[in-house]
């Protein structure tokens, strides 16, 4: 099983980018799937996520308004469009995907696999 994640770069403050994260080795439809982030020297953070069915999203309060995520379950794949970014956006972004409870996501419990991050710069 891998998560690819890719979409990251360096963007100006105020600028959009969109992070896709693919899942391949097995279909992921059945899963909740997340973003995690993590800047230098500070702890992983929850960012978003999005249930297996329904479509319920849950949002970290200083991305709401700003952040989207989404999925395409056909192409086992979760999306983050990011707008407004911030320089205090700049992390390393993870996705993630669990087969536990939608709610426990957010705390970083339950996760089944974890992809390999990509960067994102905001520059002020």
């Amino acid at each position: 099983v891998q998560l690819q994640a890719s979409g990251g770069g360096l963007v100006q403050a105020g600028g959009s980018l969109r992070l896709s994260c693919a899942a391949s080795g097995r279909t992921f439809s059945g899963y909740h799937m997340g973003w995690f982030r993590q800047a230098p020297g500070k702890e992983r953070e929850f960012v978003a996520t999005i249930s297996r069915s329904v479509g319920s999203t849950d949002y970290a309060d200083s991305v709401k308004g700003r952040f989207t995520i989404s999925r395409d379950n056909a192409k086992n794949t979760v999306y983050l469009q990011m707008n407004s970014l911030k320089p205090e956006d700049t992390a390393v972004y993870y996705c993630a995907v669990s087969s536990g409870s939608f709610s426990y996501l957010p705390r970083g419990t339950g996760i089944n696999y974890w992809g390999k991050g990509t960067q994102v710069t905001v520059s002020s």
